[in-house]
């Protein structure tokens, strides 16, 4: 594995041990990222017993090494969500990505986990194009009713963004930033704590459908009432009912050394990107570096000499910052669906899933996590309206999806370049 600045950075003690029994339980859950620990701690707080397995260790895929952007609203805009399901399913949809955030802010402070919280965020703008997109924005939050931020430009932009790039940048006050595996350690140390039954290196190899799920470990099994799968990017194809609805893609970030100069970059510490398909998304650390992220790769490979490719990259927004040395850069996979919706649902009345987060995951796999126990517990609505959003398949099979998307994104990668 590359070297992981959220790995060297970790504050947060955790352990658990790997199956060594077979175990009957309310619900078991597959997967030890964001949403199936958020899971584990509202179901174990509920008065459940929860079992999850974890194939690898807790926080090993995208809730472990992540941009740490915590924001509300979805890869999909709301206008398209409106098409999907309608302006007043949207709106709910909405309002429940805020709660999102403000659950992710509300556990850091109950449960005192030191993730280096932030609030702050600005949306910039790199062509005109991106600056008429970014009043829309603006209409369209005050629409539902949402702080909206101000749009910033000329000195007032370059005195909270001190690169020559952007045209523009709107401001969003519910949006912040983490450490994001110190915040999954620290949600799960809390499940644990709650009564979860947390298990690593568990991989689940076999799904046995019934009255009751069974589990197949080697030579463990997990029955429960309950199954919810949470495995994203990385459950590979251990359910086929879900192949195809996700593309892994291959997302990519380094860390500088720590410099005097970069707290002047970002003097407000909030957490930027731009509005490009293919974009570049950046923040400070807490110990002054740049954490910049960028680039992707649909054929799972990284790019070749990845230090030097993100710091290129970087230097493109920060030309004051040439002479920057990179310690850490390490990749990860998004979990993105066709339409960049969120895919919730059900494949039996007691097997629930979700995944397809495309890049909004810090957050609102925490809601996920929420909206799941909730179902266990005979409240279906809330889920249900994710449930209604219209997914399909990525074209071409399993041999040819990646080829095909390929060609597919290769017009959004020219239009960032108009």
């Amino acid at each position: 594995m590359e070297k992981n600045y959220y790995q060297a950075t970790r504050r947060v003690e955790f352990a658990a041990p790997a199956l060594d029994q077979d175990i009957e339980t309310d619900v078991a859950i597959i997967g030890g990222g964001l949403s199936g620990i958020s899971a584990a701690l509202h179901l174990a707080e509920g008065g459940y017993q929860p079992v999850l397995l974890e194939a690898e260790e807790v926080g090993w895929g995208a809730s472990g090494r992540n941009g740490g952007q915590a924001l509300p609203g979805f890869a999909a805009s709301l206008h398209k969500l409106a098409r999907l399901v309608g302006p007043e399913a949207s709106k709910r949809l909405w309002d429940m990505s805020v709660e999102a955030v403000e659950t992710l802010y509300a556990r850091i402070q109950r449960h005192g986990i030191p993730c280096d919280p932030h609030r702050g965020y600005l949306h910039a703008a790199i062509k005109p194009r991106h600056v008429r997109e970014l009043q829309a924005e603006q209409e369209e939050l005050a629409r539902l009713g949402a702080p909206v931020g101000r749009l910033l430009r000329g000195e007032e932009l370059r005195a909270r963004l001190a690169s020559p790039r952007y045209l523009a940048a709107l401001e969003d006050r519910l949006a912040g930033h983490i450490h994001p595996l110190n915040y999954t350690l620290g949600l799960a140390r809390a499940a644990q704590g709650a009564g979860a039954r947390i298990f690593q290196h568990s991989r689940v190899t076999r799904v046995e459908r019934g009255d009751k799920v069974t589990l197949h470990l080697g030579p463990r099994r997990v029955r429960a009432k309950f199954l919810i799968i949470a495995g994203g990017a990385y459950l590979g194809g251990l359910e086929k009912r879900l192949a195809g609805y996700i593309m892994p893609v291959g997302t990519y970030i380094m860390a500088t050394e720590p410099r005097a100069d970069v707290p002047g970059l970002i003097p407000g510490n909030e957490a930027v990107a731009d509005l490009n398909f293919v974009l570049d998304y950046f923040r400070r650390s807490a110990d002054d570096r740049l954490l910049f992220g960028g680039r992707v790769s649909y054929s799972t490979l990284p790019p070749p000499n990845l230090p030097e490719a993100m710091r290129r990259r970087a230097i493109a927004v920060f030309p004051q910052i040439e002479d920057c040395r990179v310690e850490y850069a390490w990749g990860g996979f998004v979990d993105i669906t066709r339409n960049r919706a969120p895919h919730f649902g059900r494949l039996a009345p007691n097997i629930l899933f979700f995944q397809g987060f495309s890049g909004h995951g810090v957050a609102l796999t925490g809601l996920a996590g929420k909206l799941a126990a909730e179902v266990v517990a005979g409240q279906t609505e809330r889920f249900d309206i994710f449930a209604r959003i219209p997914h399909t398949r990525f074209p071409g099979g399993r041999l040819l999806r990646t080829p095909v998307l390929l060609l597919a994104t290769t017009w959004y990668r020219l239009r960032d370049l108009l």
